[in-house]
């Protein structure tokens, strides 16, 4: 029964290790993407954002009624008043007071309703200036990673010379040892050996670098195991130059990028700012209430009266007839500890009114902030004026990079196949001895600086067709 499973284990051992493999490869959107979400700046600009998201919480609840309670408890001793009966006394006093109030901003209201406005935008513009920063990163990491996928292409060329000048000493070597070619011909293929083996590590050294870069721009760590998948340079789609004129990618380009939205966004809540500034100016009317009560140890309430007096005090004798004085009758109140809930309902105040607030003289503050305001939203607009031109200056440099890098590879696509002819020649006759081995080494480096010079504009002109189409809001993709 087991052995009937092991095919099927094995099996699935080999699928996941070939997934494990393929997962392990980082292709352009896996370093875009962890990039994004492990740079510190951008991490830094989302708790920037965050803030600005709280402080637009706090401006729109500042527009509701307030309302708070208080409440405060306190004992005195001697010669003190009592504050519900406001009589004198001399024993121990404890005393506990309840208060609620509430005010609500009437006039001026736009005041506050301008700040959160204003505080809206600037939360906006905190998302546009993240999502900025992610931008350059991704073009950051685009630009290493194409690095590195030339750096490797030229450590492949390189190896492969290497390949062919150790096959050509070969060769050399047994016409040597034959006595059809001078011992100087190996000598001298030696010597190209050496070089190209010199150029080999050198080329593969760079590409380590380029990793090494890579993960820099990424926030990987250095040690981390690094496998990059490496996308054919023909492979890697482009779009037609035709669509990229610098002019309609401008249009676009100040309605995608986050710069763009970011400058717009702080224009609004700066303008939004100076109509708050400017309502903080106009007088204030408010409308206020509360309610309160107390509550004391030395309460007391009334449960009854007592009959007093009536009854006789004695005799009058006048002019010798004796009369019967009798008290006046009246009735004193008899008192008892008034309850906690008796003494709320008792003492329960109420209170309602308007407050009025006119700015008068206060130092010019308020007029040197509005005045401030103001000369903030033409020093953005001015930063906006700056950006936009930088953003076309940047678009029309790089579409004339573009063309200069297109007319760049196809020139370097001719001197490929010609110094192909040249090289292919030259090892013909190289064979045949009609051509000794300095002219072939030439025509060998001519083709194969040739071939590194094709890589280099090739990788250029995808670079810089990667660029417009950024500009353009088609993100970076390969």
């Amino acid at each position: 029964m087991i052995m009937k499973k092991l095919p099927l284990l094995w099996g699935s051992l080999l699928l996941l290790y070939f997934n494990a493999q393929a997962q392990g490869k980082w292709d352009l959107k896996r370093c875009v993407e962890y990039a994004v979400s492990n740079n510190i700046s951008v991490k830094q600009a989302d708790v920037q954002a965050r803030l600005s998201e709280l402080t637009l919480k706090q401006s729109k609840l500042s527009q509701i009624p307030s309302l708070g309670f208080g409440s405060s408890i306190s004992y005195n001793s001697g010669y003190t008043q009592n504050p519900q009966t406001f009589a004198l006394v001399t024993s121990g006093l404890f005393y506990n007071s309840y208060n609620l109030q509430s005010n609500v901003n009437f006039f001026n209201f736009g005041s506050l309703h301008n700040i959160a406005l204003g505080n809206q935008f600037s939360y906006l513009a905190a998302n546009a200036n993240t999502e900025r920063l992610k931008n350059d990163i991704s073009l950051q990491v685009a630009n290493a990673y194409l690095t590195f996928l030339l750096d490797n292409e030229t450590a492949k060329s390189a190896e492969l010379q290497l390949k062919q000048s150790q096959a050509q000493l070969l060769a050399t070597q047994k016409q040597v040892l034959a006595g059809t070619l001078p011992e100087l011909n190996a000598a001298e293929l030696e010597s190209q050996v050496a070089q190209d083996s010199s150029a080999y590590v050198s080329a593969k050294s760079t590409t380590e670098q380029a990793a090494l870069t890579l993960k820099a721009y990424m926030s990987l760590d250095a040690a981390t195991p690094f496998e990059l998948d490496t996308p054919p340079i023909e492979q890697i789609p482009v779009e037609n130059i035709a669509n990229l004129q610098p002019q309609d990618v401008y249009t676009l380009a100040l309605q995608n990028q986050p710069l763009q939205k970011y400058d717009g966004l702080q224009i609004k809540a700066a303008q939004k700012f100076v109509a708050a500034s400017k309502g903080q100016m106009l007088p204030t009317l408010s409308l206020f209430g509360s309610l309160s009560s107390t509550y004391t140890n030395q309460a007391e309430e009334v449960t009854g009266f007592a009959q007093v007096g009536g009854s006789p005090i004695g005799t009058v004798s006048v002019s010798g007839t004796d009369y019967q004085v009798v008290s006046y009758p009246y009735q004193t109140p008899t008192f008892r500890k008034q309850s906690f809930t008796s003494q709320l309902n008792t003492a329960f105040r109420q209170s309602i009114g308007l407050s009025l607030n006119v700015p008068i003289f206060q130092g010019a503050s308020l007029k040197t902030n509005y005045e401030k305001s103001k000369l903030n939203v033409k020093n953005l607009e001015l930063q906006q004026q700056s950006d936009n031109l930088s953003l076309k200056q940047n678009i029309y440099q790089a579409y004339n990079a573009c063309i200069a890098a297109f007319q760049k590879f196809e020139a370097n696509k001719k001197t490929v196949q010609s110094t192909k002819r040249s090289y292919d020649y030259s090892q013909k006759r190289y064979d045949v001895g009609l051509s000794n081995t300095l002219d072939l080494l030439t025509n060998q480096n001519n083709y194969f600086k040739a071939v590194v010079n094709l890589l280099y504009s090739q990788f250029d002109y995808v670079f810089k067709m990667k660029v417009l189409e950024f500009y353009k809001g088609m993100g970076i993709k390969l």
